[in-house]
C-alpha cells in the first residue's frame, strides 16, 4: 500500500522560508512532485524531479525561490522555499508518480499526499 506523508507546513512570515518533506512508503517512483492548491484557485504544479535527481522541474513563479530535491535512501522528497510571499499560502500536496507523460499535469501522477497548510503572512 502507497502511502505519501507530507509535513513541514505553517504560518511564517513573508520572506521567510519553509522546508516541505513527503516521505514515500510502499513503493519507488520515476517522479516524485509539488503541487499546490490555494482557497477558491485550482491545484497549480510547483516542482518535481525524476528519483535519480538527474532531471528537476519547476513552475516559472517558483523558479530561483524553490529548491526540490531527494533521498532515495529515505524514500523522501523535499522542498525548499525561500523568500515566500504571502501568494504562496496554499495547501502543497506531494505526488508520486511510475511514468507521468506530461510532469506539469496531476492527471499525470498516480498517488497523492494529505496536503500541508503553508501559510504566508504580509
Amino acid at each position: 500500500q502507497v502511502q505519501l506523508v507530507e509535513s513541514g507546513g505553517g504560518l511564517v512570515q513573508a520572506g521567510g522560508s519553509l522546508r516541505l518533506s513527503c516521505a514515500a512508503s510502499g513503493g519507488s517512483f520515476a517522479v516524485m512532485g509539488w503541487f499546490r492548491q490555494a482557497p477558491g484557485k485550482e491545484r497549480e504544479f510547483v516542482a518535481a524531479t525524476s528519483r535519480s535527481g538527474g532531471s528537476r522541474f519547476y513552475a516559472d513563479s517558483m523558479k530561483g525561490r524553490f529548491t526540490i530535491s531527494g533521498d532515495n535512501a529515505k524514500n523522501t522528497v523535499y522542498l525548499q522555499m525561500n523568500s515566500l510571499k504571502p501568494e504562496d499560502t496554499a495547501v502543497y500536496y506531494c505526488a508520486a508518480g511510475r511514468a507521468p507523460r506530461t510532469i506539469e499535469r496531476g492527471s499525470s501522477y498516480d498517488y497523492w499526499g494529505q496536503g500541508t497548510q503553508v501559510t504566508v503572512s504580509s
